[in-house]
């Protein structure tokens, strides 16, 4: 099975939310597609952290400050 797509979960999750929103899901209903939302949190909130790592690292230049800088893979997955 491919791995989940991030824009596909936050569709998902979108789609939870205005079932919960609406009040029209009996509790257990309910309960299961709260359950399924906070696993489709979890898995965005994984994602984007992901990709922050990814775009940007924060180093420590030798006088103290911070900056940053473009994080760069030691083994690209890429060709």
């Amino acid at each position: 099975m491919a791995e989940k797509k991030f824009e596909t979960a936050v569709t998902e999750l979108e789609e939870i939310v205005r079932g919960l929103e609406s009040g029209d899901l009996p509790l257990d209903e309910a309960l299961k597609a709260f359950e399924k939302g906070m696993k489709l949190v979890k898995f965005c909130t994984d994602k984007l952290e992901e990709a922050e790592k990814k775009v940007t690292m924060l180093v420590q230049t030798e006088n103290g400050e911070s900056e940053e800088i473009p994080f760069e893979l030691e083994n690209s997955e890429e060709g």
